[in-house]
């Protein structure tokens, strides 16, 4: 080979070796990620989060102000419209605002809370949105027991140099939700008379055949057992009511001697027994026996989706 035709291998040989370099990606000589410029901000919005929760424990409700922007906007537990402005949110929190600016707070150390999956997201120098699920506790003996469970997006922004909640979507986590509507509610006495009170007022109202009073609490999937006879849907529970209403019977004594409830989310059920005594043709005539009923609470209303009745023999 000649020192020209050499020279030309080596040029081609070098062009070639430079063409496959541009082709192929150059990995970087350090895999350590660049600095994580908003990691002071993070930090800041996570304690804030923080501070807001132990205010609520702590029933400090001119913290729970200060913490939350004039303009706030949002969602709560329950709502079903948004909320706007900061009035507006402590009036939902059960916080009677402005009458309890400056109280007392009240702290508990038995109470905790734990934020967990905790994650924001930066959309501007000045806006941030926060995503974590928050869970609060009691402590119990010597263990700590789960008193509630949340799954809040916040919205967060930086006003004279500080961050501040402006907004949230705040809601009962789903598997917290599923699990206590399988798990037995405590329930306290004004509870439990609200519910026997909902009792008592379809059996009056049935006996005194008040078709207002029973098309409120009786819904249209009805069903309903007495003794030995078929079942009755909600059109043959009216049609019974008013045919004793026609037949000039009236309720003289309806007393239920023993009652015990179970309450799941938003159903309860009643076992009871009854005693009811009625006058007709100026006879008076007693019947008593067992009972199983059912009661959902449908937009703050208990009423009643079925029932077992039998004369106990």
């Amino acid at each position: 080979m000649t020192l020209k035709t050499l020279g030309v291998a080596l040029l081609s040989f070098a062009l070639g070796a430079a063409f496959f370099s541009a082709l192929t990606p150059v990995k970087s000589s350090s895999a350590v990620k660049p600095p994580d410029d908003r990691a002071a901000d993070r930090a800041a919005i996570k304690a804030h989060i923080e501070s807001i929760c132990q205010a609520f424990i702590d029933w400090d409700v001119d913290k729970i102000f200060a913490t939350h922007s004039e303009d706030w906007r949002g969602f709560l537990e329950g709502t079903r419209v948004p909320i706007k402005g900061i009035d507006e949110y402590m009036q939902v929190n059960g916080i009677d605002w402005p009458k309890d600016k400056g109280s007392k707070p009240s702290p508990n150390p038995e109470r905790g809370f734990k934020l967990k999956d905790f994650d924001v997201n930066f959309y501007g120098p000045e806006l941030a949105v926060a995503c974590f699920n928050l869970d609060f506790d009691r402590k119990s003996g010597n263990e700590r027991v789960t008193t509630n469970k949340l799954q809040i997006m916040d919205v967060y922004a930086k006003r004279a140099g500080n961050w501040i909640q402006v907004g949230s979507d705040t809601a009962t986590h789903p598997e917290w939700r599923a699990e206590q509507s399988v798990t037995p509610r405590f329930i306290n006495p004004q509870q439990r008379e609200r519910i026997l009170n909902a009792r008592d007022a379809v059996w009056k109202a049935w006996f005194a055949n008040d078709r207002a009073t029973l098309e409120k609490l009786i819904p249209a999937e009805a069903i309903a057992i007495e003794g030995h006879r078929e079942w009755s849907d909600r059109a043959a529970i009216l049609a019974g009511a008013r045919q004793f209403a026609e037949s000039g019977a009236r309720l003289v004594r309806l007393e239920f001697p023993k009652t015990e409830l179970q309450v799941y989310g938003n159903t309860v059920v009643i076992y009871a027994t009854y005693v009811y005594e009625i006058e007709a043709n100026g006879q008076r005539s007693t019947k008593s026996g067992r009972g199983t009923e059912i009661f959902v609470n449908r937009n703050g209303t208990l009423v009643n989706t079925g029932w077992h009745l039998d004369d106990g023999d």
